[in-house]
């Protein structure tokens, strides 16, 4: 649930120790730091703290997509693209980053190839990652999926605000804390 990448997270610390193209940046909770439909500048790869991707969409409701932690990149599918933001990303907790440039980004991607690979792996794990989680969730009633999330995560509900879990499983939070009291959460 709160996806990781530590292979990529290395590397970059190597190229911030190395003053490569990559720069230091910190959040506070509650950040919006790419915004939907808005211009990325840059990628990040989170240092440490907790992110989360979500979309607005059209009937007012908010779908949480997936929560990012230490190593996990956003903003490389805009600069690749060249496009605007499909979803936002908000700080969950204190966020640090590393903060990729678009014009150093697409020069690693160019010249480095052990970036460009770790590039690819993180967006075929995204891809892979989205796709098992949506044919779970389709195929799992909403309680079973949360008691997966608490049994994987056994500090969910202290690190993830409620209503965030309830966006994540595509619920209300009334009915999230009916399934809380069903199963004595």
């Amino acid at each position: 649930m709160i996806r990781e990448n530590p292979a990529l997270l290395r590397y970059l610390s190597e190229l911030h120790l190395a003053n490569g193209p990559v720069t230091a940046s910190d959040f506070p909770p509650k950040t919006e730091i790419i915004g939907q439909e808005k211009n990325v500048k840059a990628a990040f790869v989170i240092t440490s703290g907790i992110a989360k991707c979500y979309l607005h969409e059209n009937n007012g409701r908010i779908f949480v997509q997936e929560f990012f932690g230490p190593g996990e990149l956003f903003g490389e599918v805009e600069l690749i693209r060249q496009s605007l933001s499909f979803s936002c990303i908000e700080a969950i907790t204190h966020l640090s980053a590393f903060r990729i440039g678009q014009d150093d980004f697409h020069a690693l991607l160019h010249a480095d190839s052990r970036f460009n690979t770790l590039i690819l792996q993180s967006l075929a794990n995204k891809v892979r990652y989205k796709a098992l989680r949506h044919a779970h969730n389709q195929s799992h009633p909403a309680a079973d999926n949360l008691v997966r999330l608490q049994q994987t995560f056994p500090d969910l509900f202290h690190t993830i605000p409620k209503q965030d879990l309830a966006d994540y499983l595509g619920i209300t939070l009334r009915s999230l804390n009916r399934i809380l009291r069903g199963t004595d959460q």
